[in-house]
């Protein structure tokens, strides 16, 4: 509510000399090279300089320092939507997420809503049971807790990933969502921006994240926190409403002309250096290899693993270091999910082949409190120094859902490697002629063409477009 939110200074109205303590500094420096790790690294583009200068813009408005050196903001990598900060003046936000942003004021109104989350210390007084709870419903791609719900796979599921990055994502109680919503729309005021900003940004997460749902490119869990359905998105919206008039701020700079600009020609969905996602195939260029996953099942792309879930288990593909024993890297693989002093008995691992690449794999089971679970390994060997593996947990003694995408792996092409293109933002100005249902045929997508140019745009399917109007495709190039 408006009233916790007062608790916390904005650096502008404060007067104050104010700078992020030694030790936040310490621990954000500390945290930066994970995150970096985690969430595929800094999009070093020229889009990076412009997000810095309105991220910092928003962040001194949030009492946390007076100085905007004081804050580091990266552009992160990564095609999922997503938005972060942590202690020490770090601020996250991912280029995915700037295509679906239509104004520099909705920028800063996710970056402030954030910075609102370090500001009111949301993070340290988040119960650390309550984070590994929430692994499974807030992190999906993750595959933590889709099984069975309990602790213990969501710890084991963990273990495979090393999320330790991902603890500083986790969601928020409700309360402290509405804070940093608060605070996200006083730091727009105090900003000079239109604060309704966070309002109409909060209905463009909304959109997108159902959209996605709808088209099958996530798990249902997986959406971030600030698009969920905790709180409610639609009165959500209309609480960022209310709160952007208690301002009294009658700003209307959204820098829209500016932003569509500086976006032009962004990187957007997968990264061909990081792999590709097409249906329920996966192909990674650089890697020359490809597999698809079972129908019925998704997958999610990360910087360091593929994510797969569905109602009949979770899996991941990943690569682990390989010295040119199968045997010992399947080892290696199981005592990472054991964990420090932990072990998990697999027996002897089989071999095979499969589509002409050596094989080997082992199943063992892992006691949770619901029952046993299947844990089961296949390495692929791809050269004399390089190896790649699933890991897939499912019902104890059932056939393994599985099964068709171990078989699926196979290298690629050299036709299918030069196919692989990546997609980008392009901004174009409607023509005499133009509709929504026209420019979307131009999308590079074979699904969803009009659902996704109208969620990309914010644009009502029931208003035409105006000529001049400038708009966001999506393009091969």
């Amino acid at each position: 509510m408006l009233g916790s939110a007062a608790a916390v200074p904005v650096a502008s109205q404060s007067g104050r000399a104010v700078s992020i303590s030694q030790a936040d500094k310490q621990l954000g420096a500390q945290e930066h090279p994970k995150m970096l790790a985690e969430f595929g690294g800094a999009y070093n583009a020229p889009q990076a300089a412009y997000v810095t200068r309105v991220g910092r813009k928003i962040a001194v408005q949030s009492g946390l320092s007076n100085s905007q050196s004081d804050f580091t903001v990266t552009l992160l990598n990564s095609p999922v939507n997503n938005a972060f900060a942590i202690p020490g003046g770090y601020v996250y936000i991912t280029r995915q997420l700037t295509g679906l942003i239509n104004d520099e004021a909705e920028l800063a109104s996710v970056m402030g809503h954030e910075v609102g989350h370090v500001a009111a210390r949301h993070a340290t007084k988040r119960n650390q049971q309550q984070s590994l709870g929430t692994l499974g419903t807030l992190l999906g791609t993750l595959g933590a807790g889709l099984l069975t719900g309990s602790d213990e796979i969501a710890k084991l599921a963990q273990q495979v990933l090393g999320t330790g990055a991902q603890l500083w994502v986790l969601g928020y109680s409700r309360s402290q969502e509405y804070e940093a919503d608060d605070l996200g729309v006083r730091y727009l005021a105090a900003a000079g921006y239109d604060p309704t900003a966070s309002s109409t940004m909060l209905a463009s997460l909304a959109a997108q994240s159902a959209l996605d749902q709808r088209l099958g490119r996530v798990p249902a869990r997986s959406v971030p926190t600030w698009a969920s359905t905790h709180p409610d998105p639609a009165s959500r919206v209309e609480r960022a409403r209310r709160q952007a008039q208690a301002t009294g701020s009658r700003s209307t700079v959204r820098n829209r002309d500016a932003y569509l600009t500086a976006l032009d020609g962004t990187l957007y969905d997968d990264d061909p250096r990081q792999g590709v996602i097409e249906g329920r195939t996966f192909r990674h260029p650089d890697l020359r290899l490809m597999f698809s996953i079972p129908q019925g099942f998704t997958m999610s792309n990360g910087t360091q693993s593929v994510s797969i879930a569905g109602n009949g288990g979770q899996g991941q593909f990943s690569s682990a270091r390989f010295s040119g024993d199968m045997d010992a890297y399947i080892g290696a693989v199981f005592q990472q999910l054991a964990g420090q002093g932990g072990r998990i008995d697999y027996g002897t691992p089989q071999r095979t082949t499969i589509n002409g690449i050596p094989v080997s794999f082992a199943t063992a089971q892992a006691n949770t409190s619901s029952g046993q679970v299947d844990v089961t390994v296949v390495a692929y060997r791809f050269g004399q120094s390089s190896a790649y593996h699933f890991v897939t947990l499912t019902p104890v003694g059932g056939s393994n859902p599985f099964n068709a995408m171990f078989q699926s792996m196979r290298r690629m092409t050299e036709t299918e490697v030069k196919g692989v293109r990546p997609r980008r933002v392009s901004v174009v100005t409607v023509k005499a002629g133009d509709s929504s249902a026209s420019l979307a045929r131009r999308m590079a997508y074979s699904d969803g063409q009009l659902d996704r140019f109208l969620t990309l745009n914010a644009q009502p399917a029931n208003r035409p477009l105006r000529v001049g109007q400038r708009v966001k495709l999506i393009v091969y190039g």
